[in-house]
């Protein structure tokens, strides 16, 4: 069992997806349910989820998005401690705000393994993050 981190577009993947990436993104959540895994994200990624049904004025969808996360997920806050973290990350410039929200709130969870479309991140590191992964390369 690992504590596993998804960033934002593997939700948008999940939900809006219904291609080859939402497929896999099937696959993968299938394989983490068989394997007892703990499915973490943050509140940010929860805000991002929000913005087109919101936009589109469509409450229900936003309703189902947010029951459909709470359901999954484990959703860790952007808080005074993740604050903290978010500084230290944030001074490596080429990690932009938004990521450096998302690995700190994975670092106060003391993930396993952050999964993100951002092939960029892969190559970075994080205290309390054990392996920062691209979609493309992880293993399903």
């Amino acid at each position: 069992m690992s504590r596993i981190f998804w960033d934002t577009n593997l939700f948008v993947y999940l939900l809006e997806d219904r291609g080859e990436r939402g497929d896999r993104m099937l696959s993968l959540r299938k394989r983490m349910i068989e394997r007892q895994d703990d499915l973490i994200t943050s509140a940010l990624t929860l805000g991002e989820i929000l913005v087109k049904p919101l936009e589109a004025g469509d409450e229900t969808l936003a309703r189902d998005y947010e029951r459909t996360i709470a359901a999954a997920a484990t959703v860790v806050p952007f808080d005074q401690v993740t604050a903290r973290s978010f500084a230290a990350i944030r001074q490596d410039r080429s990690i932009r705000a938004p990521d450096a929200i998302q690995l700190a709130c994975a670092s106060a969870a003391r993930v396993d393994l952050f999964i993100t479309n951002d092939e960029r991140l892969s190559r970075k590191v994080v205290p309390g993050v054990h392996f920062i992964q691209s979609l493309a390369t992880a293993a399903i």
